[in-house]
């Protein structure tokens, strides 16, 4: 992928929020503007149009002018600190925005002839806070309408995407999902907790949080806690997936991220094979104790109360005869 810069506006007075920090509102455990920048890790450049805050990878902070000038004018001020050729412009509350749909409209916005890409929401309205534009026609199509207009505070996005040649990128109802309200922040966070998601987001965040750069097998790393669990103990499960982890790290340092992927793999497989051996050992003991067993009862001559080899069913108790 050609390299490219990324402008994330978040200024705003969320007005509808209360005037709320709207960027710094966490979804699943992680701030807004985090989740964002997480789904742009690779950009060459990463400008934050708004106040600063602690962010999770590092960022150039930058303000529009006047402060609260709108998206035009923030989008102006993060345009002059970018020199790729093509710039991706998000806002800053978008709590599912993925690395496919970042893809999907750096590839759209360079085809030929296009000036740039954006996404449309399930009613078909376009997401120029989502989007990806050509570099040199967004400069020149913010120099003439600030011309025209005196400056770009108070503008709104439409007079900028009406002289762009776009391509239009349906990436479904989640992309564009951005939260304006404590209604789309209530649901965003309900969203996470469905069974079909909350697994990748989970593990998505702890690995933000610990600053890991590893696609992970989260099948196998299941499969071999529950075989652990099965196998040998339930309290195996968690210590051995540590291990793993451990016995990872161990393997694949000063290695990069596909490296640290297969030791992962390796350490997982080893880890199961033992797991499924110390189950197959436990069964083939239970079986040959229950066949000792078995024996024992159907030898020796039984006696009157009906017990083998003469021992009564209160034997090992202290004081045996008790009813």
């Amino acid at each position: 992928m050609t390299a490219y810069d990324v402008i994330v506006l978040a200024g705003g007075a969320a007005k509808r929020l209360g005037g709320a920090d709207k960027p710094g509102l966490r979804v699943g455990g992680r701030a807004l503007l985090d989740r964002v920048l997480s789904a742009c890790a690779d950009a060459a450049v990463t400008v934050v149009v708004g106040g600063r805050r602690a962010t999770a990878r590092p960022v150039v902070w930058t303000r529009e002018v006047p402060e609260g000038g709108g998206p035009l004018a923030a989008l102006g001020a993060g345009l002059r600190l970018t020199t790729a050729e093509r710039v991706l412009v998000l806002s800053a509350d978008l709590p599912f925005l993925g690395r496919g749909t970042v893809d999907a409209l750096l590839t759209a916005a360079g085809e030929p002839g296009r000036e740039g890409a954006l996404c449309t929401d399930p009613d078909g309205r376009d997401q120029p806070l989502v989007a990806a534009y050509r570099a040199e026609p967004l400069r020149r199509e913010l120099a003439l309408i600030a011309t025209e207009h005196g400056s770009l505070a108070g503008l709104p996005l439409r007079l900028l995407t009406a002289e762009l040649d776009l391509a239009r990128i349906d990436a479904g109802p989640d992309a564009s999902f951005d939260c304006d309200t404590w209604d789309d922040i209530a649901a965003a966070r309900a969203r996470i907790r469905e069974h079909g998601a909350v697994l990748d987001e989970w593990i998505t965040s702890v690995k933000n949080e610990l600053g890991i750069d590893l696609d992970v097998d989260t099948a196998l790393l299941l499969d071999l806690a529950r075989d652990a669990a099965h196998g040998v103990a339930r309290p195996a499960a968690p210590l051995t997936t540590f291990l793993v982890g451990y016995a990872a790290a161990r393997a694949s340092a000063g290695a990069g991220p596909d490296e640290a992927a297969a030791a992962v793999a390796e350490a997982a497989r080893k880890a199961t094979d033992l797991a499924l051996r110390w189950e197959a050992e436990a069964e083939a003991e239970t079986e040959a104790s229950g066949g000792e067993a078995a024996g024992a009862g159907s030898s020796g001559g039984g006696t009157a109360d009906g017990t083998a080899g003469g021992v009564g069913r209160d034997a090992g108790r202290e004081g045996t005869g008790t009813p």
